[in-house]
C-alpha cells in the first residue's frame, strides 16, 4: 500500500515539475515576443545577418563576420556583404557590399495577421539600394531582401536584436 502511495506522490511531483517548467518556458517566450514587439514599434533595433541567399546559382553561405543593419527612427546604417551579379562596378572598391547610411527614407510597417511584421524601407539618399523588405517573426527571426538598381536581388536570414548603447 505504501509503495502505491509513493508512486502516486512521485507522479504528482513529476507532473507539477513538468507543468511549472512549461509555464516558465511559456513566460520566457512571451517576454521575448514583447521585447521584439517593443523594438519593432520603437523602430530602434539591429538586424543581424547569419546567412546569405544570393539570386545567382551559388549555394547559401553562412556569414562568419558581424554583418548587420542598424535601424533607428531617423537613420539606417547598413553593413552587409554582396554575392551575386553586379551590373556596374562601384567607384570605390572598398564599397563592394551593401554599405550605406541613410537619413532620408520611407519606412512602412505592417503587422501580419498570424503574428510578426512586414517592413518596407525605401532609401532616397543611396546610390544603389532601392528597396529593403524585412519580414520579422514574433520571436525575432527575420529575413531581409535587398533590391538594388545595379545588382541582382539578395536575401539575408538572421534575427532582430536590441541596439547596444555606446559607453
Amino acid at each position: 500500500m505504501r509503495s502505491a502511495h509513493c508512486r502516486g506522490m512521485a507522479a504528482v511531483i513529476f507532473l507539477t515539475t513538468l507543468f511549472s517548467n512549461y509555464l516558465y518556458a511559456q513566460t520566457k517566450q512571451d517576454s521575448k515576443e514583447l521585447a521584439i514587439e517593443k523594438l519593432i514599434t520603437a523602430r530602434s533595433y539591429v538586424f543581424k545577418a547569419q546567412t546569405v541567399l544570393p539570386t545567382s546559382p551559388t549555394a547559401n553561405r553562412q556569414l562568419s563576420s558581424d554583418y548587420d543593419v542598424k535601424f533607428s527612427p531617423d537613420t539606417i546604417i547598413s553593413y552587409l556583404p554582396y554575392f551575386g551579379r553586379a551590373y556596374n562596378a562601384p567607384m570605390d572598391p572598398t564599397k563592394g557590399g551593401i554599405q550605406f547610411t541613410s537619413t532620408k527614407f520611407d519606412y512602412t510597417q505592417t503587422a501580419r495577421k498570424k503574428g510578426g511584421w512586414d517592413i518596407v524601407i525605401k532609401p532616397h539618399d543611396t546610390q544603389d539600394t532601392r528597396l529593403m523588405s524585412l519580414s520579422v517573426s514574433e520571436t525575432g527571426y527575420a529575413s531581409l531582401q535587398v533590391i538594388s538598381n545595379n545588382r541582382q536581388p539578395i536575401t539575408f536570414n538572421g534575427y532582430i536584436t536590441e541596439k547596444k548603447t555606446k559607453r
